[in-house]
Order: C-alpha cells, then structure tokens, then sequence
C-alpha cells in the first residue's frame, strides 16, 4: 500500500524543479533511515509490513525516469518497481540480506528504485 500511497505526494514533488526533487528524496533517505531504525526497534521486528516510507522513497526514484507524466508511466513504474520489491533479483536480495537496520530496511528500496528507473528510461528515451 505504501507504493500506492507514495503517487500522490510524488505528483506534487513534479512541481519541483529537478534538483530540489532530488534534495527531497535524499532527505527522505537520510530521515527514512532513522525512522526505519526507531520503528523496527520499538516494534522490535525488522522490517514490519506498516514500516512503508522505504517504498514512497523507492516510487519517488522509480518515477524520477518516466519521460512524460501520464498515468500510463505511472502504472507502468509502479508495476515495475513493485515486481523489483517483491521478486528481489540481485543485486537488490543481496542488500536486503546483508544491509541491517534502518539502512536495511531503506537499501533495498532504493535499490529497486534505481533500476525501476533505469527500466523506465531506457524504455521510456530509447525503445518507444
């Protein structure tokens, strides 16, 4: 749910220039990480299925690549990015395994954020 619940405030985050959606989403990193940490540790689990801010971090990366805002693109990186989050191919298993804490619980996410939208760049500017 958190996927989902992350296109709305990213729709808004479109009317950013570029470079102060990119200073948001690394802010959403950096406070992401200790509010994972804390959550975790007071619902002493890792990665508690309410713990959700890693996947709108995860969307806003995924959706940073669509080449035109529609909601084609935007299913399309959701879909994606989604798929990646669930199925964890490599490299993004290999984080989620190895990484702890609230950097843990954040990596993989942004992992799967990254190559959600290098897909949908590449997709996006070269094959269509």
């Amino acid at each position: 749910m958190g996927s989902l619940a992350s296109i709305p405030f990213w729709y808004l985050l479109t009317f950013l220039p570029l470079q102060i959606y990119s200073l948001v989403v690394m802010f959403g990193i950096c406070i992401g990480v200790y509010i994972c940490r804390r959550t975790a540790r007071d619902m002493q689990t890792h990665d508690h299925g309410s713990i959700v801010w890693d996947e709108f971090i995860g969307m806003w990366i995924t959706l940073m690549a669509i080449p035109v805002i529609s909601w084609q693109w935007v299913l399309a990186g959701f879909v994606v990015f989604r798929i990646l989050d669930m199925w964890k191919p490599w490299p993004i298993r290999w984080f989620d395994r190895n990484i702890h804490g609230g950097m843990g619980i954040m990596v993989d996410d942004i992992v799967a954020g990254v190559i959600s939208a290098g897909i949908l760049y590449v997709v996006g500017h070269h094959i269509l």
